[in-house]
């Protein structure tokens, strides 16, 4: 390029605007005439008016800035997967206490009662639909009953519903409902013999449980929990 400046004759009735109009036109013209640089006098910071400074002080606090939303970016991946794995702890650890369970009684009642301190919610409940008194295949404690056509009328179509800045609900949760703010709800169909049931776990933590998160891990867990289920009531794949 040709560090001649240009003859301030030809740009007397050059107005302000149009250079920056025409820098905005063309973002890549300091980058194809570095050499335009040398007669620059940049600002020191993200300019105001009236503000005059060199342009590699501007820079440095660029990089700085983005350093720093790099930094912030790395530490949010980091606490993520650090969430991610203790959650992953968690689910494998119920699991192993599903399987452990020597009896059907058993297995409810870590259901009902061991998974909320294993996945560090407040409470955790199976709930099952049924016409009567009785469910069919399952006549144990620990189980809350609700109408038939409830789990239909809440869940639509989904498999798993996260709310958060919630009133717990006292069909699912009993005495224990003005405790929870948050809760995730699972549908769980054991068989076309076994009516539809719900697993719910609420938190009093409003924000612990937020629709769009991530539910393949609990997911994994509501399908562990029908399979147990079919091999303790002896029904077939």
């Amino acid at each position: 390029m040709n560090n001649t400046l240009i003859d301030p004759a030809l740009t007397q009735d050059l107005a302000k605007e149009d250079i920056i109009e025409f820098l905005r036109e063309n973002p890549n013209f300091l980058q194809e005439n570095p050499d335009i640089l040398d007669v620059l006098i940049p600002p020191k910071t993200r300019p105001k008016k009236g503000d005059v400074a060199n342009f590699q002080s501007y820079m440095i606090e660029r990089l700085k800035a983005d350093k720093e939303e790099v930094i912030n970016g790395t530490r949010e991946l980091v606490e993520n997967a650090r969430s991610n794995m203790n959650n992953q702890q968690r689910i494998h650890k119920a699991v192993l206490r599903l399987l452990e369970a020597n009896s059907l009684n058993e297995f409810i009642q870590c259901i009902t009662m061991d998974m909320a301190s294993m996945l560090d919610v407040d409470i955790s409940v199976l709930v099952v639909e049924c016409d009567g008194e009785e469910i069919p295949h399952i006549n144990q404690k620990g189980l809350r009953i609700l109408p038939a056509g409830t789990v239909k009328k809440w869940m639509k179509k989904k498999t798993v519903m996260m709310q958060d800045n919630i009133s717990g609900i006292e069909a699912i949760y009993g005495s224990g409902a003005a405790l929870v703010r948050s809760q995730i709800l699972l549908r769980v169909d054991i068989s076309e013999d076994t009516p539809p049931a719900i697993l719910a776990f609420g938190s009093r933590d409003p924000n612990m449980f937020i629709d769009g998160q991530a539910t393949d891990q609990i997911s994994f867990l509501a399908r562990v929990v029908e399979r147990a289920f079919r091999m303790w009531l002896h029904i077939p794949e």
